[in-house]
């Protein structure tokens, strides 16, 4: 079943949810946008330079989600003649969907709150954001 990508809260500024599992983050905002470049671009090293990263450091990511789901959120084949490539599992489209809506539902629900909380941030920089 396809969902609707769903709004982001327009405020520059806004909540951040992250699953963790022990140490581990097992999905979190950038996991997320990983996941979906992966679908989208059919591999790890596109989807890494889509999201400003390396391949090492999206392959990482990748490996840490696999070992926090009970079963691989990204399935990958090596290299070589044929190439190789990457896809999102259906537990990994699974976990993706049930974490934007969380995403979704917890901004809703410190709405009021973090829209008063803002009044203690500066204002938005122009600079490059942290990783």
């Amino acid at each position: 079943m396809k969902r609707k990508a769903p709004h982001r809260v327009p405020s520059p500024t806004r909540p951040r949810l992250r699953v963790l599992l022990g140490e581990s983050i097992a999905i979190g905002p950038g996991k997320a946008a990983l996941l979906e470049a992966i679908a989208r671009h059919g591999s790890i090293s596109a989807a890494a330079r889509a999201n400003g990263m390396s391949y090492r450091r999206a392959w990482n990511l990748v490996d840490t989600m696999n070992k926090c789901f009970v079963a691989p959120l990204v399935d990958s084949s090596a290299g070589g003649a044929h190439g190789g490539g990457a896809s999102v599992t259906a537990l990994g489209q699974e976990v993706l969907a049930a974490y934007r809506d969380m995403e979704i539902k917890a901004a809703r629900a410190v709405a009021h709150e973090f829209a008063a909380f803002e009044r203690f941030l500066a204002p938005p920089q122009a600079t490059a954001p942290e990783a």
